[in-house]
């Protein structure tokens, strides 16, 4: 899939890390380092636009070194690019951990996976089909 892409960073293209990645790493483009205290939240620049296809959207994920390693996290994981879009892609990080973090520019801070969806149609009805789980969720299958 081709996808079209306005690069006003500082950085290369971003690219996938091994033959195999599902998410494309996404880097920090800022002009100087930017602190993250403990649970403080910011929205990191990336210098990068780009123009999905009808029927796509890109998911911003976190990366798991910088979550296990600093304690970042993406805050609204999955955060959702709409094909519709054409602003600059900026990553809301939050540091999750009990110290100050620094994000440095060039850093990666975030993966970001393209996916095929779908909009649906809705048939309001009175009921719906039995199933054999019902109306059991959240651990109602036990531990086993």
């Amino acid at each position: 899939m081709i996808i079209k892409i306005v690069n006003k960073s500082k950085h290369s293209l971003p690219k996938y890390s091994t033959k195999h990645s599902a998410g494309i790493d996404l880097r920090a483009n800022i002009n100087e380092g930017i602190e993250l205290k403990p649970l403080e939240r910011k929205l990191i620049p990336t210098g990068l636009f780009i123009a999905l296809p009808v029927g796509y959207e890109a998911q911003v994920r976190p990366r798991s070194g910088l979550a296990l390693k600093k304690g970042l996290s993406v805050l609204n994981s999955p955060g959702t690019i709409d094909a519709d879009y054409r602003g600059e892609i900026g990553i809301i990080l939050i540091n999750l951990s009990n110290e100050p973090v620094l994000i440095e520019d060039g850093e990666r801070i975030c993966q970001m996976v393209i996916a095929k969806h779908e909009q649906v149609e809705w048939e309001q009805v009175d009921i719906l089909e039995e199933t054999d789980r019902g109306e059991g969720g959240f651990g109602h299958t036990g531990t086993k």
